[in-house]
């Protein structure tokens, strides 16, 4: 299995080395390995995780909601059913800030066509 240091982790992900070291101090990142100089080294699973975490945060789920999330899946398979009913819940309030966006992109398109008709 490869392993990868903080530094190409940053890379492959855009998240800053602070950035993953701060997901892993507030658990969101959990057992990450370590070599015998105590060097991070993640592995493809990691790096799969941590860009779902990318996702979730981008689409504006609070660390406080990644943080219930991840301990969750800590918790193993028993958990599925809140893991599930956490994302559906996500879910809605991305879908609402997409409407929100459609309604905002229309009212600016309303206004271009004002002022080309201006001219």
């Amino acid at each position: 299995m490869e392993k990868f240091t903080i530094n190409q982790i940053s890379n492959f992900t855009g998240l800053s080395v602070h950035t993953l070291r701060y997901y892993e101090k507030i658990g969101l990142l959990n057992r990450v390995d370590r070599d015998a100089n105590g060097y991070r080294q993640y592995t493809e699973s990691d790096i799969s995780w941590i860009n779902f975490l990318i996702r979730l945060r981008v689409t504006g789920m609070p660390i406080s909601e990644m943080k219930q999330f991840s301990d969750l899946r800590s918790q193993g398979d028993s958990t599925i059913s809140l893991r599930r009913e956490l994302l559906e819940n996500h879910q809605k309030n991305v879908l609402e800030q997409i409407k929100d966006l459609q309604n905002n992109l229309f009212k600016i398109e309303e206004k271009i066509n004002y002022y080309k008709g201006l001219k």
